[in-house]
């Protein structure tokens, strides 16, 4: 009973303010219209990446079920916090009741822990396929993939159940300005007129836990990835070796690097406006990204497009 006085706690007032991106720029409205469109774009290109994958029987392999996972995680992680960003600045308003901070809070630290140990995961794969690729049908096949990915999903959750109950069980007395476009925990932390200095201590040892292992996980596959493709005597080999890991790399170091700042810098070198950008980047940028990054450079992927759009040979005939 007492861990549901969390819906009632706050200021006596009967919702907290976010302040948002928009009031930081001088052209609010451009602004709304931009981040409309790269929504657009997330939410397309990760749909369309989830149903090529779901329908083409080329790309039912395990690394295309994990790239599915990631994008149905991207489409839910920008689904949280961009469509009421957006309607509450055509609408003129910028209130969030408790219960609405708190789901929002568990959605997104559930989402955030789900795509750091998927990741790692996908990394993982990329060595079995790599440096084992004779057993690699056999040691990863569809039931370890489902076991890893409800993994990923359960350890996720975890943490959002364990953060977002303490988080808001704190009495927030001060301002109910949360200076942010959605409720982030350190955001939300500064209004509590409590010690948090404890609390403070125990995430961020939280975080460290949960960036360290998937990213031994990870440097560990890249590492032996790396011994076997510089064996490699075949220069295609290598290619495709490469053209493959450098793709989950790069979202590596986009969602790695952004969940450091954000978790694991001390507060002397953050600053609001700083956060809402770092935020920005990788809540609405970076779900956008990802599509682009798993299927341009991709050749399955785009011959399933072309296939589903069938305009194979128009393509071909284009080349010629």
């Amino acid at each position: 009973m007492k861990n549901m006085n969390w819906m009632a706690n706050y200021t006596g007032e009967s919702d907290f303010i976010l302040v948002g991106i928009f009031s930081q720029s001088n052209h609010p409205a451009l602004l709304c219209v931009v981040i409309f469109v790269v929504f657009l774009m997330a939410l397309t290109g990760n749909a369309v990446l989830i149903l090529l994958i779901y329908f083409d029987a080329h790309l039912h392999t395990p690394m295309y079920f994990f790239i599915s996972q990631l994008s149905l995680m991207d489409v839910m992680y920008i689904s949280i916090t961009v469509p009421k960003m957006l309607i509450d600045q055509i609408m003129g308003i910028n209130n969030i009741s408790a219960p609405e901070c708190g789901m929002q809070i568990f959605l997104y630290v559930t989402l955030a822990g789900s795509e750091c140990f998927l990741l790692a995961t996908m990394a993982y794969d990329r060595y079995m396929a790599i440096c084992h690729p004779l057993h690699y049908p056999v040691l990863m096949n569809h039931r370890l993939c489902l076991l890893l990915a409800s993994g990923c999903w359960f350890l996720g959750s975890v943490d959002g159940f364990m953060l977002t109950p303490i988080t808001m069980t704190f009495p927030f007395c001060r301002s109910r300005e949360i200076h942010h476009f959605f409720c982030e925990v350190p955001a939300v932390m500064k209004l509590s007129c409590s010690d948090t200095s404890l609390y403070e201590t125990v995430m961020y040892l939280c975080c460290v836990l949960m960036l360290l292992i998937p990213v031994t996980v990870i440097s560990s596959s890249y590492y032996f990835i790396l011994l076997t493709i510089h064996r490699m005597n075949l220069a295609e080999g290598q290619k495709k070796a490469f053209a493959t890991c450098s793709s989950h790399m790069t979202v590596v170091i986009l969602f790695y690097g952004a969940a450091v700042y954000t978790y694991m810098l001390p507060t002397s070198y953050h600053t609001s406006e700083k956060d809402m950008i770092v935020s920005a980047f990788y809540t609405i940028l970076t779900p956008g990204l990802n599509p682009l990054i798993y299927s341009l450079r991709n050749k399955n992927v785009m011959g399933a497009l072309k296939k589903m759009l069938n305009v194979g040979p128009v393509f071909q005939e284009t080349i010629k």
